[in-house]
């Protein structure tokens, strides 16, 4: 099994984790594949292009913010395969509110999917991946760099997951261990009417035409939005690159929004471009 490389992809019941895996096992990768639900695991399994893809997907039902199931699946994987040389941490949900109108325990719940599950993972991984000298993937998003009105948990989810990679990186780089974070900007998936469908019924009067504006804009990002294959080929690219850096931008408008974040040291800028995203005026 030494000549084989196995690689984690956490949230590939869709989107960019099932294109992920769909392209790494076409890439030779021996992939297992994760999903949350048995529902899930049998549509991705039933995805594989060939024989060839099939064998090299291995569909596994994880609920990451489950520590302890996520501590029994890596064990097991690297039971089952031998080792472990890649985790593309990608699970994840989105959610719509504002703080007044919200409950923090939707905030939780959005921390639990987007953090913590991925504390989970790298914490289990971790001995694994040193052992291998292998490379810890987060799939994080321009939201991990500039928050996103009415995007107030997930953002603090992606900044959160930003700062604890950032943070881990030089401590795991010195155990021969290279953390990266991927930033996606617009994807074309179902990702964002699934964060409108968690929304907060109803937002309240103060807000709902800001929230309005908000999804006119989105509207229109998404349309012009990355493909999953597209984002996907980037990862591979990522995992296969000899020095791919730390920061791995999947589109020209993903680092034209990360460039201005990092270049704006006192925040107008970027609030001057996210308050146009909620402008209440005609589309």
């Amino acid at each position: 099994m030494a000549d084989e490389r196995v690689v984690l992809i956490t949230g590939c019941g869709g989107g960019i984790g099932l294109a992920t895996a769909m392209a790494l096992a076409a890439a030779g990768w021996q992939v297992v594949a994760t999903v949350r639900t048995g529902e899930q695991q049998a549509s991705v399994a039933a995805a594989s292009t060939g024989p060839s893809d099939a064998k090299k997907l291995d569909v596994r039902q994880l609920d990451v913010t489950d520590e302890a199931a996520v501590a029994r699946t890596v064990e097991a994987i690297v039971t089952d395969h031998g080792q472990l040389d890649a985790v593309v941490n990608n699970a994840g949900m989105g959610h719509e509110g504002t703080v007044e109108t919200d409950s923090v325990a939707n905030t939780r719940a959005v921390m639990d999917a987007n953090f913590f599950g991925l504390v989970h993972v790298a914490k289990a991984a971790m001995p694994h991946l040193r052992a291998s000298r292998g490379r810890l993937v987060a799939v994080s998003s321009v939201a991990g760099a500039v928050g996103q009105p009415f995007n107030e948990a997930y953002c603090a989810a992606k900044h959160a997951v930003d700062g604890f990679c950032e943070s881990l990186a030089p401590v795991a780089q010195a155990q021969g261990v290279q953390v990266i974070v991927v930033q996606p900007g617009a994807v074309a998936t179902e990702f964002a009417a699934k964060a409108r469908a968690r929304a907060v019924p109803d937002v309240g009067e103060a807000y709902a035409g800001l929230l309005d504006g908000y999804h006119r804009f989105m509207q229109g990002a998404a349309a012009g939005g990355q493909t999953p294959a597209e984002v996907a080929a980037v990862i591979r690219a990522t995992l296969e690159d000899p020095d791919p850096g730390y920061r791995v931008q999947t589109s020209r408008l993903a680092r034209a929004i990360i460039g201005k974040s990092l270049a704006d040291l006192d925040g107008r800028a970027v609030q001057s471009l996210t308050s146009k995203w909620i402008a209440t005026g005609p589309s």
